[in-house]
């Protein structure tokens, strides 16, 4: 089968290509490049106004599958992906049961090859159960297909235990995602703490918690010489020790959120359960710090924190609440608008959702090079819509970006060549 792509704007920061070109799709892999192209017997798919970008990719989502297919499962969190030009996404293992196991990791993938619109890479646990006292097997969980390993919902609290983590993971160059969070300090905080929490009365969650443990992780990372990848970051403080770690030589990567760089804690107003999440939104002084290492490259990942709950559990007072918030559809045109306001080039905003994610987990794919597999997204930058919760892919709701006016949208994604979403 062949598709050929025409009259778009080739944009692959990975090798620096910034052009119009049309791309052909033989097989399955992009078999060429070039300012024109004629062949017979290809679909033909007219890219006139829109990017013609690698396939992005999400590197922390929650596809809550096995164990809490209700609130979302492979299907459908990998259909909510396609539909927001997403050809890959990094499942993290909080489900039930705990993926710290090579039988868990091999479900997962077994499943996704069945029913999935996007590629799934597994993430293991580092410990048993997520409950931070032993060590799972990292070497099996790789050998079955993990491309990482985290606790993520949990900090690994004993330094000793991470220490050893890191170690044996560097033995299988298998990067550690930290969920960096103390929670001696987080208490029972529920948002950030400062003067919105004191306003409506709720417990705050101070900054140092997650500074104090990105610091002691990045040190741990530096002292054995492993890769870490640092979640969801928030804080000016864990941006400042990122950076200097990085400048250190540190094999240290990181991510934040789209919510990080578009809201703060006033969101909460209101008791908005939708902008409840962990780490919390924080202050417009964290906001500008995440803007800031975005554009100077300390924060080289864009992850969107998909983490899908069942209306039940937001419809709660907020102190019940479970923490997180959607993010699939709605990350691509939230990140294009640092680009509108001069935070970021388009070539950096692409390569944070294509060739940083890539990088910091070592997968495959997030470039256009001729021979690779086609995972191919294609962008109407100037496509206007209308976030509506409800008419989304993913089987739950929970975003507080609901009837928000947006701009930028997927109209095809492509993974190895099928397309996997296409906007009629």
């Amino acid at each position: 089968m062949k598709i050929l792509i025409t009259n778009g704007r080739v944009l692959d920061p990975a090798h620096g290509i910034d052009e119009k070109f049309d791309v052909l799709i033989e097989d399955g892999r992009i078999s060429g490049m070039a300012a024109s192209i004629e062949t017979a017997d290809a679909e033909r798919i007219d890219a006139a106004g829109c990017l013609v970008v690698p396939g992005l990719i999400d590197i922390h989502v929650h596809l809550r599958d096995p164990g809490f297919e209700y609130k979302e499962d492979i299907e459908t969190g990998t259909r909510a992906a396609a539909a927001g030009g997403f050809t890959a996404v990094a499942c993290m293992p909080n489900t039930a049961p705990v993926n710290d196991n090579k039988t868990t990791t091999q479900y997962i993938l077994h499943k996704a090859s069945q029913v999935g619109h996007a590629r799934v890479y597994p993430v293991g646990a580092i410990t048993k159960g997520l409950k931070g006292e032993s060590l799972a097997e990292l070497g099996d969980m790789k050998n079955a297909g993990c491309v990482a390993a985290s606790d993520d919902g949990h900090p690994v609290s004993n330094g000793e235990i991470m220490r050893r983590a890191l170690e044996y993971a560097r033995s299988f160059d298998l990067p550690l995602i930290s969920h960096a969070e103390d929670l001696s300090l987080v208490g029972d905080g529920v948002m950030n703490d400062g003067f919105v929490a004191t306003e409506l009365g709720l417990r705050g969650i101070p900054w140092v918690a997650e500074v104090a443990a990105v610091t002691r992780d990045v040190m741990l990372a530096e002292y054995t010489g492993a890769r870490l990848h640092v979640a969801h970051v928030s804080t000016r403080g864990a941006i400042e020790i990122i950076r200097a770690a990085r400048a250190r030589g540190a094999h240290v990567t990181a991510e934040t959120a789209p919510h990080y760089f578009t809201l703060t804690e006033d969101a909460v107003r209101g008791y908005n359960t939708n902008a409840k999440m962990n780490p919390p939104l924080r202050s417009s002084d964290d906001l500008q710090a995440v803007r800031e290492g975005l554009a100077d490259g300390t924060l080289n990942v864009i992850a969107t924190d998909h983490a899908p709950h069942h209306s039940d559990e937001k419809n709660v007072e907020f102190n019940l609440a479970l923490n997180g918030i959607i993010g699939l559809e709605t990350a691509l045109p939230l990140t294009l608008r640092l680009v509108e306001e001069g935070v970021l080039s388009l070539t950096d905003a692409i390569a944070c959702l294509t060739t940083g994610p890539a990088k910091a987990l070592n997968l495959p794919g997030g470039t256009l090079e001729v021979g690779r597999s086609a995972d191919v997204t294609i962008i109407d930058p100037d496509a206007k819509w209308t976030m509506d919760p409800q008419s989304g892919k993913s089987r739950s709701s929970n975003t507080p970006f609901g009837g928000w006016n947006l701009k930028g949208r997927a109209v095809c994604t492509m993974v190895g060549g099928r397309i996997t979403h296409r906007l009629s």
